[in-house]
């Protein structure tokens, strides 16, 4: 394809965040090929966003727990009428015909459908595909593109531009389709030691072996929820990894005999299935893990599963977001074909069904066992899907993130480079992503240490995975957490610089709180296994958050929606226990170091889940 004369009207409006791994640029894409384009249009009163959040989250606040109505949210943050004028008219004066242009119902999202050579002429783009070196798996995208001056305030991103995947897809993904899955950048499933457990564990050994009373002694958890009716619990998974019945009550029996039988109620989100033809510890430990201890926990409150992606094509973290809030959605689905997965789909045993958009009411808890490195999208990306989890949190909902198993590195142990790119001899620290956006709860790891017991202090992870945390490098540090995190960077202040991790002193910084992440019995593919990971100890905080809100719920209350102004505060202090010892090392380095308060490592500590009910009962 000849060069195009670069337009002299345009401003860089975003680059890609990182230079993809392992995979060359093949080939210029064909220029009468279609792309399915999305505008994110800038919403209104984003400025506000935060102390609305705060203004139902934070405990001394005087509306705390009146939380917002969908309703609320799409009348405040929906783009003003400047804003879709202005960029229609950009449009239509670019060739693009009004007749084309198809608006999200929330007017969040311009959709059309336009070839790539008139996509790269109106915002001044080069569309190669790219192959991966040892797969072949290709995928397509742009290093850069740029809107005129006059609209660039009112465009928050354009898909499919810049996002690029950095995860290799499986020899069966290949299989079933010849570009990645959207949902292979997603950090999946717990880690095993593979070790067998063939006895039934006791409270003696700990140490050696989490069950459901392991983690009822360490965290002093005791109650039977009795508002069953009106809470609502959402464990998402995203396919192929699913649950298997068999292992569900292969665990009760042995741990919790009245459950035997006991299934969630599947929520199919754009073709989730729980599907049995590929079983084993990668397709079915992440599902098993969290369903067996959320349920085991919380009985008998019923549980949602949140299955999420067809087998053919898979699903992003956009994609659940869709389904629980119709107002992110846009026509034809306004998700990124380079990170989310897009239906109905056209491909061979895809779903061919409309897209899952506001076909769900937000469970009041949302724990989410999966997660990328925050190196690999874009600030215009990341900071969208952020306000959105800011939103579901001003709708009462507490939605928790493991904080990863990689210690300060990425995925995989990978850390960036000087340019913040990720890189196999890097030594930058690589924070998580959606863990850094400081409206989800990021939920690190502890262990009882070898030799001690649940009455013994733990210390953080470092049995097999290191617990996930450090410091953002897109998103600033919010109020909620200036006093802890500042108090962290004054009195132990970490020996590094910063060439290797954001000390700014004005990141958000990351895990808020931890739980026990190390040799948990689970349930696998008919065996007991020995787990660990931030995995397991999403799940253990989400079914105490749950508890909370059904107490809440049985005293005439709501749920207590976005948690972390409250456990930042002095009076919730006394409702952790601190852990202050072990670190989270990578990158070549020891990582942070656990100390008295907040730390980089397991956040505001462990709950006291007997001191922590009161205190959200004393709340509004």
């Amino acid at each position: 394809m000849p060069s195009r004369q670069r337009r002299t009207d345009l401003v860089l409006h975003e680059k890609r965040a990182a230079e993809p791994l392992d995979w060359v640029r093949s080939r210029r894409l064909e220029p009468t090929a279609v792309l399915p384009m999305r505008l994110g249009l800038t919403q209104s009163n984003m400025d506000k966003l935060e102390d609305m959040l705060m203004s139902v989250s934070h405990p001394l606040s005087p509306s705390y727990g009146k939380h917002f109505s969908p309703q609320d949210i799409v009348d405040t943050f929906a783009p003003s009428d400047e804003t879709v004028a202005r960029v229609t008219e950009w449009l239509v004066q670019s060739g693009i015909g009004k007749e084309r242009l198809r608006m999200s119902p929330s007017k969040g999202w311009i959709a059309f459908n336009a070839t790539v050579e008139e996509v790269e002429d109106l915002i001044d783009a080069e569309y190669h595909v790219y192959t991966h070196e040892e797969s072949g798996a290709e995928q397509i995208g742009c290093h850069s593109y740029s809107v005129p001056e006059s609209v660039r305030s009112h465009i928050d991103l354009i898909k499919p531009t810049v996002h690029f995947l950095h995860r290799v897809p499986t020899p069966d993904q290949l299989q079933k389709r010849a570009f990645e899955r959207p949902s292979t950048h997603i950090r999946t499933g717990p880690k095993t030691d593979g070790s067998k457990v063939t006895i039934t564990p006791s409270l003696e050994n700990c140490d050696e072996t989490i069950t459901l009373d392991c983690l009822r002694a360490l965290y002093s958890i005791d109650h039977t929820p009795v508002s069953t009716d009106k809470n609502t619990f959402g464990i998402l998974e995203f396919t192929p990894q699913a649950f298997l019945q068999s292992d569900l009550d292969m665990f009760f029996a042995n741990f919790s005999p009245s459950q035997v039988g006991t299934k969630p109620i599947l929520i199919s989100i754009d073709g989730g299935v729980d599907q049995t033809n590929d079983t084993g510890f990668n397709f079915n430990g992440e599902s098993d893990l969290d369903l067996q201890y959320a349920f085991g926990l919380t009985n008998p409150q019923p549980i949602l599963l949140l299955q999420t992606g067809d087998l053919v094509e898979g699903a992003s973290f956009n994609n659940w977001l869709d389904a629980v809030d119709g107002t992110f959605c846009t026509f034809e689905g306004g998700d990124d074909p380079t990170q989310d997965g897009i239906y109905p789909d056209n491909l061979p045993g895809g779903f061919d069904g409309p897209e899952s958009c506001g076909i769900l009411t937000p469970p009041f808890v949302v724990s989410t066992s999966y997660g990328s490195d925050e190196g690999t999208v874009t600030a215009a990306y990341a900071q969208r899907q952020c306000a959105e989890y800011a939103k579901l949190g001003m709708l009462g909902t507490t939605v928790l993130y493991s904080s990863g198993d990689d210690g300060v590195a990425g995925n995989g142990g990978i850390c960036l480079n000087a340019n913040g790119q990720p890189s196999r001899n890097g030594k930058r620290f690589s924070p998580d992503f959606p863990v850094t956006c400081p409206f989800v709860t990021a939920v690190g790891a502890t262990q009882v240490n070898p030799g001690s017991t649940v009455n013994d202090p733990e210390g953080a992870c470092e049995q097999v995975i290191f617990s996930g945390g450090g410091f953002s490098n897109i998103f600033a540090m919010p109020d909620y957490q200036a006093a802890a995190v500042t108090s962290f960077l004054t009195n132990h202040p970490p020996p590094f610089t910063s060439a290797q991790f954001n000390n700014s002193g004005k990141a958000r910084g990351f895990p808020d709180l931890s739980a026990n992440g190390a040799n948990y019995v689970v349930a696998v593919a008919g065996e007991f296994v020995r787990v660990f990971g931030t995995s397991c100890s999403s799940p253990v905080v989400g079914s105490m958050i749950t508890l909370i809100n059904d107490a809440r719920l049985a005293a005439g209350k709501g749920s207590v929606g976005f948690i972390n102004p409250a456990i930042y505060s002095d009076t919730f202090t006394s409702a952790f226990h601190d852990i202050t010892t072990g670190g989270n090392q990578g990158c070549g380095t020891p990582g942070f170091t656990s100390t008295e308060g907040w730390d980089p490592v397991t956040g505001v500590g462990t709950p006291n889940f007997t001191a922590l009910l009161p205190l959200f009962l004393d709340l509004p």
